[in-house]
């Protein structure tokens, strides 16, 4: 029998087995191996125990120059928008108890997509501080159209997953006619409205990229991990949690609006990076079982490590391009649905 941790404070609490706090401490090592790595490759090489010494404010000016000013904000924001993009996906998956299900898939992140490339295109001159909030409000847009389209008499999980990628599909639709025929919009913003819905952080910064997000992770976050625990009285369905006295209905819309502004958020800094949110849960749930104080911080540590692998590998496989890390996430996923869907079939 698994020991258990209990995690508690006024009116709640968090049970982790010993399994779980094993596998979360072995994802923050490979993390933070990940770290190292990722800086220390690229168009120069650097050693690793350069890349410590830097880190530990000893190394050389030129390569701090390298691996502060250029590769850590890549790398810090490959952390933060793969881990926002997997929580958004767990709770996303919990609420509608449904494995199919991911911001990308349904397009909420189709929605905040098409937000952020209207704000690139017709409020250049705006700061980028804002960015997010367009692209949260185009998140909330598309979740409320999906509902919309998806409601008759309750919602159930096939009918929202259809109609989800069906919005999925004309959302990216009608974000490429914004930018194709978008008048006056110089060259720079038509390509780099472009490059986002590929999904890169190519040229992430400190000032620009990381404190832009910092706020909306370090306020979202904390509160998606404390409300994830009624999702597993909701596992058991509206009637039992209901019994038990939750209130289903309240927690959900809450969850609900956790999620899509995790998106939107990061969508708005990492562009359109397709399926960590599904792919990231799954694997959460086969390492850690079904308990969402254990899936939720590991379906965020397993995010970070995918988006930090596939940066490097669109950074250094065909030096000197630098494809998008989009690419690589969807090569991977595209493949994952199917083979969901398959398997799901019968459900």
């Amino acid at each position: 029998m698994n020991k258990q941790w209990a995690l508690r404070g006024p009116g709640h609490s968090f049970h982790l087995d010993r399994r779980t706090v094993s596998v979360i401490l072995l994802l923050i090592a490979a993390n933070l191996i990940g770290v190292i790595v990722c800086v220390a490759l690229g168009s120069t090489t650097i050693s690793p125990g350069a890349v410590i010494r830097t880190l530990l404010g000893m190394g050389d000016p030129a390569d701090s120059m390298i691996i502060l000013s250029l590769r850590m904000p890549r790398v810090v924001i490959a952390m933060m928008v793969g881990s926002m993009l997997a929580v958004s996906g767990a709770l996303l998956q919990g609420i509608v108890r449904n494995p199919l299900t991911s911001p990308d898939v349904i397009g909420i992140s189709g929605g905040a997509s098409l937000g952020t490339v209207c704000f690139i295109i017709f409020f250049s001159d705006v700061s980028i501080r804002f960015m997010p909030v367009s692209s949260i409000a185009g998140a909330f847009g598309a979740a409320f159209l999906i509902y919309l389209f998806a409601y008759r008499r309750g919602i159930t999980p096939l009918r929202l997953v259809l109609i989800g990628i069906g919005m999925a599909t004309a959302l990216t639709a009608i974000t490429y006619m914004v930018i194709l025929t978008a008048p006056f919009t110089p060259t720079a913003v038509t390509v780099k409205a472009f490059t986002f819905m590929t999904g890169s952080i190519y040229g992430s910064s400190w000032t620009r990229d990381v404190v832009t997000l910092l706020p909306w992770m370090i306020v979202l976050m904390p509160v998606a991990f404390f409300y994830a625990r009624h999702l597993n009285v909701q596992e058991l369905g509206d009637e039992v949690a209901t019994g038990v006295g939750s209130a289903v209905h309240a927690k959900r819309t809450i969850l609900l609006l956790i999620s899509v502004a995790l998106a939107g958020a990061a969508v708005a800094i990492g562009g359109a990076i397709n399926f960590i949110g599904l792919m990231a849960p799954h694997i959460a749930r086969k390492l850690v079982g079904p308990a969402y104080g254990g899936v939720i911080p590991v379906s965020a540590l397993i995010g970070s490590l995918v988006l930090l692998l596939s940066d490097l590998i669109a950074r250094t496989a065909f030096i000197p391009l630098d494809i998008p890390a989009g690419v690589f996430t969807a090569a991977v996923g595209a493949p994952f649905f199917i083979y969901l869907l398959y398997r799901h079939r019968n459900s």
